[in-house]
Parts: C-alpha cells; structure tokens; sequence
C-alpha cells in the first residue's frame, strides 16, 4: 500500500501536548548539528510510521548496517503492529525518546515509511531532542519528523534511505560523505549514459540562476498535511526541496496550490523537484503534466527552480540535510553545501 493510501484510510488523532513546548523558530533558533558518525557506531532502529510486518525486514537492515561497519540496536516496539501503524502513538513516540536519551545509541534511522509519524508530533519532547542532538535519518512519511525537529529544536536532520531502502553504490556514498566524513557536498545527478546524450536522470530547469539559503523539504503529500500546524518552519528564505509518489497530477496541483495559498511558496529563495515517481498523466490527452504544473506554480515566482534531481522514492538517492545552509544553481542542476551537517 502506497503512501498515499496510507494517508486517506487513516485520521489524524487530535492528541493532547504535553511535550511540545515552547515554538521556536528555526530562523532564530541556534541551529543544532549532530555528531557525526563513526566506525563502529550503534544505529537506532525505530518505526514511527508503518509496520514492519515480517522480522526478516528488520534481520536485513541490522545485517546492511553490519556491511557498512555499524552496529544497530532496534526500539522495543520496533516490530509492533497497530494496524498499518507500529503499535501505538505513545509507544512509537516512547521509542523515539528511549533511543534519542540512550548514551550507546550514535544516530536514528527509521525502518520504513508509510504513514503515522505525523500523529507523533504532539508527543515529542522537542527539548530532549536538543539535549541529545542525533542523527535522525529517513524519507517520505519520515518527512513531518525531519521538518518538526528541524523547526522546533534547531536540529539537522536527514532526508536519506530508510533501513529497508536499496543500499547500493550511490546511496551509501553520500551517506558517508555526509554522515561520516562531515563533508560539504555538491549534489549533481551523474552525467554517465551510453547515448549521444543524457537522457537518464535528466535535470529540467524552470527558472535559471542561483540562490543561497536553508534547505528544507521532503515528501510533496506529507508536508501539506502539517500545513497550518506549529510544527513549521519561518520558510522566508528557505529553499525548498519536494519529491512524491504515485500521485495523480490534479493531486499534485492541489498540493502546489495549497503551498501558494498558505503563503509558502512566496517566501522562498529558490525551489527544488526530485523525482515524482509513478506520477504520469495516463492515457490521452485529459492531464495537466507535471511540466505544465510547474509553469503554472514554480515559474511565477522568480526563483531559480530545477526538477529531476536524486531524491525521492528512487533507489539512487542523495541523503539531503534540513537546515544547513546551501548555494542552488538551477541552471547546472545543483546543490552546494556551504557547511558541514555533523558536528
């Protein structure tokens, strides 16, 4: 079941707060960069979204972690089931805090996506979070933690593969570069292809020039729906990045018309489009297309703005830092980083 499908069988519990604390935004909070790894360092297995439903998905994460020199250690409720869900909000939500406060755990990475972690937003301790700054890595669903610890705790989080993500050559490399090395990286889709010209993995841009600002983003669906809730950030002068799956186009014009109606997109510096996976307009002529889409919301504004770049629900991926301070340049199709992510 895809995301999406997630996200219409399911409502938002409207939860009590108990933790969210004071709103800080991320423009004005000190921004909070995580310890970097190291060989040998213990990784948090958590599921604060959908379940995991057979424990040989979790045998072949602890066992990927093992081939990259880590060791793992999972959250008591890591293969509990609710429903679609891993158990219950206040379990997912304990595993989290069990994981972030416990001094033999280095970083996080969530198993899967899916959908629930948006229902654990009340229930955070964003404080401890910046008591215990960790590596928080994850995609899609993942997406409303990597934005709320971002917005409420300063913290640098990661928009990167989950445990059950394909683990080849191109993932793993910029995940250590990042994560490892504290490296400064340009994120460039690879030019190798056999044609006369590029046509794999192809960088479209929709306004040309550069821009420097924060990085944020993540999944199109998800981030719409924490729209109008305190756990965003001030966008103005953000850069945005957004990726999806399996949406019909008029979905995603809704969802960019949504993010213009709310006021976001007119605060931005510059704008990026991964890859929206699965996301044709089908047979005829009776679709807008994601090209056409783009023209209508992104062209507009006036900001450099590309889409096709390496993040998504692909298996060549980017691991992508909230927060960090970057130079886009639309035209070339990249994203420099200016500072290192880990401490």
């Amino acid at each position: 079941m895809n995301r999406r499908s997630f996200l219409q069988r399911s409502t938002v519990a409207a939860l009590a707060a108990p933790f969210a604390g004071p709103f800080r935004n991320s423009l004005s909070a000190p921004l909070l960069k995580p310890p970097r790894l190291h060989p040998g360092a213990t990784i948090g297995l958590v599921s604060p979204a959908g379940a995991v439903y057979e424990r040989v998905d979790l045998e072949i994460v602890q066992e990927t972690l093992t081939a990259l020199g880590l060791q793992s250690k999972a959250a008591p409720h890591v293969l509990a089931r609710r429903g679609y869900l891993a158990g219950s909000d206040a379990d997912r939500a304990a595993d989290l805090h069990t994981l972030v406060a416990d001094p033999e755990v280095d970083a996080l990475l969530a198993l899967r996506g899916g959908w629930g972690a948006g229902r654990l937003l009340p229930l955070l301790d964003y404080d401890l979070f910046r008591q215990h700054p960790k590596i928080l890595v994850g995609y899609s669903d993942i997406t409303s933690l990597l934005i709320a610890l971002y917005a409420r705790s300063g913290l640098v989080t990661f928009h990167g593969p989950v445990g059950i993500s394909t683990w080849n050559t191109f993932s793993v490399d910029y995940f250590r570069r990042v994560l490892f090395e504290g490296e400064a990286v340009q994120m460039q889709n690879p030019q190798d292809d056999s044609g006369l010209t590029v046509t794999r993995n192809r960088v479209q841009t929709i306004t040309p020039g550069t821009a420097t600002g924060r990085l944020v983003g993540g999944n199109l669906t998800v981030l719409t729906s924490i729209l109008g809730s305190p756990y965003l950030p001030d966008w103005t002068g953000h850069i945005l990045f957004l990726e999806d799956t399996g949406e019909d186009l008029y979905r995603i014009d809704r969802m960019l018309t949504h993010l213009k109606l709310a006021g976001v997109l007119d605060k931005l510096a510059g704008f990026v489009f991964g890859k929206c996976s699965d996301c044709d307009p089908g047979g005829g002529y009776g679709s807008l297309t994601l090209e056409e889409l783009y023209d209508d919301h992104i062209a507009p504004l006036g900001i450099p703005a590309w889409h096709g770049a390496m993040i998504g629900h692909i298996a060549d991926k980017f691991t992508v830092p909230l927060g960090v301070e970057v130079r886009i340049d639309a035209t070339e199709g990249a994203i420099q980083m200016l500072e290192p992510a880990v401490s």
